[in-house]
């Protein structure tokens, strides 16, 4: 099988390998057929789409919509190589997943807009597929409505042209959406279990997603919650694109 690359721009070492580690895990993926980039860290250099079965970018602290002088020259970086890539996997239509950071990635192509009005706090939302989304081959298997661990500063408030919304909620409309027939973005976050957001909430603790003091109280709302469907994703994901 021709390998799926994943990107990551985590800084933080326990939330990077955490990350990769539930991408894995929930994808059903070997090492060798997951390799990875930490663009945070490191270059990525042309890709032949040609060599890959497809991507899944994972989410992390840089924010688009933050003012440039305030990012850093790794942040400024990585969004200028995923904004070239994002136009190449769209001309393409080739398989993409970007989770999170792949609605910032994904949501500023072809008119759409992202920007601060639509941040949710960490935790748990209930989403519902649109009607699109109940027949879309990635998100038709999974009920109408689920619950999904999320948290974000940042949101997509209007989709690309030619989008198709495929998941929604009434705290942040977008959800999720697909470019295409193959490229995807996901609000919430696919490869999250609770201790997984236990984690990253400790790492991102003073990352001004929750008042530090309330880790504990953020923790202990996400452990009631009931998370189970969206790491479905992940393997659904691959089971359509992997290519020999």
């Amino acid at each position: 099988m021709r390998p799926f690359l994943f990107l990551g721009t985590r800084a933080e070492d326990l939330a990077a390998d955490g990350e990769y580690d539930a991408v894995l895990r929930f994808s059903g993926l070997a090492e060798r057929d997951l390799r990875r980039v930490r663009l945070e860290r490191d270059e990525l250099p042309p890709l032949d789409l040609d060599d890959w079965s497809g991507i899944v970018l994972g989410g992390g602290p840089y924010n688009v919509s933050d003012p440039d002088d305030l990012k850093s020259p790794a942040q400024r970086r990585a969004e200028a190589r995923l904004a070239d890539l994002a136009e190449q996997v769209v001309d393409a239509d080739f398989p993409f997943l970007g989770a999170c950071y792949g609605i910032g990635t994904l949501g500023r192509l072809r008119g759409g807009a992202v920007d601060r009005t639509f941040a949710e706090p960490i935790g748990a939302v209930t989403v519902t597929l649109t009607d699109a989304g109940r027949t879309d081959p990635l998100t038709a298997d999974l009920p109408g409505s689920f619950d999904v661990f999320l948290g974000h500063k940042e949101a997509v408030s209007a989709l690309p042209g030619g989008a198709v919304l495929l998941a929604t909620a009434p705290s942040c409309p977008v959800q999720a959406f697909r470019i295409g027939t193959r490229v995807y973005a996901t609000q919430f976050h696919p490869e999250l279990d609770v201790d997984a957001l236990c984690t990253r909430i400790e790492v991102y603790r003073h990352h001004g997603y929750f008042e530090p003091a309330a880790a504990e109280a953020v923790k202990a709302a996400a452990r009631t919650a009931t998370v189970t469907e969206p790491t479905r994703l992940l393997a659904r994901f691959v089971e359509l694109f992997a290519r020999r």
